[in-house]
């Protein structure tokens, strides 16, 4: 194939954009990856108690182990 050089090159581009968007390997690793999932679970549970899905006994057991 006489252009084959050309797809390379471009699956090369897309290759680096998407590293630098994180999206093959995130940036957040470690410490903070735990702490953003902690954090995200709770912004889900107090968005579940503001609409009343879940009583406040529920609530503060489940803030509680989130926040262990």
């Amino acid at each position: 194939m006489m252009y084959g050089w050309i797809i390379g090159l471009i699956l090369i581009v897309v290759l680096i954009a998407a590293l630098g968007r994180g999206r093959i390997f995130p940036k957040n690793t470690g410490a903070n990856a735990i702490k953003n999932k902690n954090d995200s679970a709770l912004e889900t549970l107090k968005e579940r108690y503001a609409k009343g899905e879940i009583d406040k006994d529920e609530y503060e057991e489940r803030k509680t182990e989130l926040e262990k």
